[in-house]
């Protein structure tokens, strides 16, 4: 995120409100490498930090009003009362920093009020978690001015408690995390059930590669109610198998959790899903860390298959990027993201990232579907203070 952005946000939010913000703060939207609807079934993820930010200004307020302004979206400044906040009152925008706010004061932090205006870079419906980004810069602003203490795990478990009860989106704690917690040049291996964290080193350039986020331009909205099915589905597997989530299916029991599952067909393609993506994630893991970088290509086609085979979040558009770019010469390849829809993620030796973009582009042209937007992901640091 560049001063610029800070600067801008900052005297943005002068004019609106006549007067100096607090501070300026920042948090990324995240791609995730490998672990796809594993969070909510206590498994392990493997997201990254992008570039791409939720910049906010704020300021504190003792009066027991929430002023909210964003410069991405058409209106002026939303005032709201902060005893007056109720799940799953608000379907704007502005249910995701009202939520960090509610979340808060249901933890039993003092948050009393606060003047905010929020710019973002982060691509909204693309899969990269525009959503998370936005809760945890005002969470992490709001921990810094009322001096509340919450470490980034915390404000992320918080983040989680806004989006699922009072936007009333079903999602796991990936995102959040990954938007708290990431750092510059690692990709962040998460068990989301103890929400225990290792940094792994992720420095593609440096071996001659790159990853590259095709935004499909299809968008998605997770508190539509496919997402929810496929989360029923995976609870409905654990209760028949009789464990507490899916996490607990070892990948060597596989066989016979499915064999148990009898015509239960779409339970046991989900519960396929979820028992062999967590073994992705740790063979990506074990690969990134003996040094065998360009290995792991294979795992995420993988992973690919799984979610449009088996989960069946997929759709034409992720479909062809997927196609197209192991055609072209990618080392792998798979959709990123909740499903239907969004991006998918492509890991190409550098010199083949143009002969790949442009054969993507080329087939999307071909097929009738939107213009794709392309752009490399660069491992960047979770949220923090800027000014």
């Amino acid at each position: 995120m560049s001063v610029d952005t800070a600067a801008a946000v900052a005297e943005r939010f002068r004019e609106l409100y006549g007067a100096e913000p607090e501070g300026v703060w920042a948090a990324p939207g995240r791609v995730n490498l490998i672990g796809e609807h594993t969070d909510y079934n206590d498994g392990f993820v493997m997201p990254f930090a992008l570039p791409h930010t939720a910049v906010v200004a704020v300021s504190r307020r003792d009066d027991g009003v929430l002023r909210l302004h964003s410069s991405d979206v058409e209106g002026g400044v939303v005032e709201l009362r902060v005893d007056e906040l109720a799940p799953e009152s608000d379907r704007g925008w502005t249910a995701y920093p009202s939520g960090v706010v509610w979340a808060l004061r249901q933890a039993g932090h003092a948050v009393t009020g606060a003047d905010i205006h929020l710019a973002s870079t982060v691509p909204a419906g693309a899969g990269l978690s525009s959503s998370a980004a936005l809760e945890v810069v005002v969470a992490l602003a709001l921990n810094d001015l009322y001096e509340l203490g919450q470490k980034g795990w915390q404000l992320a478990r918080l983040c989680q408690r806004a989006e699922n009860v009072y936007v009333g989106a079903p999602v796991g704690i990936m995102d959040q995390t990954a938007s708290a917690c990431c750092q510059a040049g690692h990709a962040l291996f998460l068990d989301t059930r103890d929400l225990s964290q290792k940094q792994i080193p992720f420095d593609l350039a440096a071996e001659g590669m790159r990853l590259l986020v095709v935004d499909t331009q299809v968008k998605h909205s997770h508190s539509e109610g496919e997402y929810g099915k496929r989360r029923a589905g995976c609870e409905k597997g654990a209760a028949l198998l009789g464990v507490d989530a899916l996490r607990d299916i070892a990948y060597d029991d596989l066989d016979g959790a499915l064999e148990r599952l009898g015509d239960e067909e779409e339970v046991r393609r989900l519960v396929r899903h979820v028992v062999t993506e967590d073994q992705r994630v740790e063979r990506v893991v074990s690969l990134l860390e003996s040094g065998e970088t360009r290995a792991i290509g294979p795992v995420l086609t993988e992973g690919h298959a799984s979610l449009r085979d088996d989960f069946r979040i997929s759709c034409p558009e992720l479909d062809l990027v997927v196609d197209t770019a192991l055609a072209g010469g990618a080392l792998g390849a798979r959709m990123t993201g909740g499903g239907f829809g969004g991006s998918a993620i492509v890991l190409a030796e550098a010199a083949d990232v143009e002969t790949i973009t442009k054969a993507v582009e080329a087939a999307f042209a071909a097929a009738g579907f939107t213009a794709p937007r392309v752009f490399e992901a660069v491992p960047a640091a979770g949220a923090r203070r800027v000014s």
